[in-house]
């Protein structure tokens, strides 16, 4: 009999589904729904341990279910530090809510000390994580105010500039190498995440962003939640230069299951075969090794096939990598191995 996986996630964003419901239905944590991706029966059905637990402030007026065709300026127009502070700090609160909620079975971690003892006790385990860092200013104080509070992962941008950097847009297809990259403040920001033992997410910031981290930070480069462009000419994905700079850095790409990053053709198709993420995994594994290869579903953030449907349906993913003959072990480095090696390099251990 096969054991059962649990995956520990890199990217979801089920706090903001909770917290800001696309479909105006209300869901708990607790209880299992219809909606969206993950809850924490289906997380327990499925074998999702946990993962990095992004708080994203959205644009207004469109909804983040729309294909690229329906998406208008207005969806990567710059946000004030207001509002993204009002989303970071209600966010926070939920997960924190959830934690003390959960009579043990959800614990926010802060070290690596934490994450492998929730690990091992089958703990939900969750990492706070900004994606788009707008809620920071530029003199980065609430960076290290963020960070008291339990922050330990951070994208500098979403797909729309900031006063760090510039988004990589969503386009199919296209190139990365879409404009400037990181700026001075965005250089300050990766220098002091790298200090503090922040871990720097490069998954929305385009090709000379990606480069400008690679030359400043000390530590693994990480995408989390993304895709290969060889397979998929998404914006939205790294080429093969990036890929292989992931690799010698000895960092990680969490595959990223949104459809339109997924499919060679972009297209929005919710009956998208579990195959064709199965095809970008085995890409990445091919192109970096599978010790650079890791999950990053974007579950209650992005399109997804209706074929895997939520947490609960990760392990009809995994059966069609066993029947690709992927062994225990190479299983086990892809669903937390190889997360738990790239936070051990990149996170401050305590005193």
């Amino acid at each position: 009999m096969t054991e059962p996986l649990r995956l520990f996630d890199g990217h979801n964003d089920v706090l903001l589904a909770l917290t800001h419901p696309r479909d105006g239905i209300a869901r708990s944590f607790f209880d299992e729904s219809a909606h969206g991706h993950l809850d924490l029966p289906r997380a327990v059905r499925g074998g999702f341990g946990g993962g990095f637990f992004a708080m994203f402030t959205p644009p207004t007026g469109v909804s983040l279910d729309a294909t690229p065709a329906e998406r208008s300026a207005n969806f990567t127009a710059p946000i004030s530090q207001s509002r993204a502070t009002k989303f970071v700090d209600e966010m926070i609160a939920l997960a924190r809510d959830i934690e003390e909620e959960s009579s043990g079975s959800v614990k926010i971690v802060h070290d690596l000390g934490e994450f492998d003892d929730a690990w091992a006790n089958a703990t939900i385990t969750m990492i706070l994580h900004i994606e788009g860092a707008e809620a920071i200013g530029a003199d980065l104080d609430e960076l290290h105010e963020l960070y008291a509070r339990g922050l330990r992962s951070l994208g500098p941008v979403w797909s729309r500039s900031n006063i760090f950097g510039h988004g990589v847009p969503f386009r199919h297809p296209s190139s990365p190498d879409t404009g400037d990259g990181l700026t001075e403040r965005g250089i300050a920001l990766v220098r002091e995440c790298d200090a503090l033992g922040v871990m720097i997410d490069l998954s929305h910031l385009n090709e000379k962003g990606f480069w400008d981290v690679q030359r400043h930070t000390t530590r693994p480069l990480v995408a989390t939640h993304s895709c290969a462009h060889a397979i998929c000419p998404s914006a939205r994905n790294l080429t093969d230069a990036q890929l292989d700079a992931i690799a010698e850095s000895d960092g990680v790409v969490g595959t990223n299951f949104c459809i339109m990053d997924v499919r060679p053709d972009g297209k929005h198709v919710l009956d998208t075969p579990l195959e064709m993420i199965a095809d970008q995994i085995d890409y990445l594994a091919e192109r970096m090794g599978i010790e650079h290869v890791a999950i990053g579903s974007d579950f209650d953030g992005a399109p997804i096939s209706k074929r895997l449907g939520g947490a609960d349906g990760l392990p009809r993913l995994f059966e069609v990598l066993r029947e690709r003959e992927w062994s225990s072990e190479d299983l086990q480095a892809l669903t937390v191995g190889n997360w738990r090696r790239v936070l051990s390099k990149t996170w401050r251990q305590p005193a």
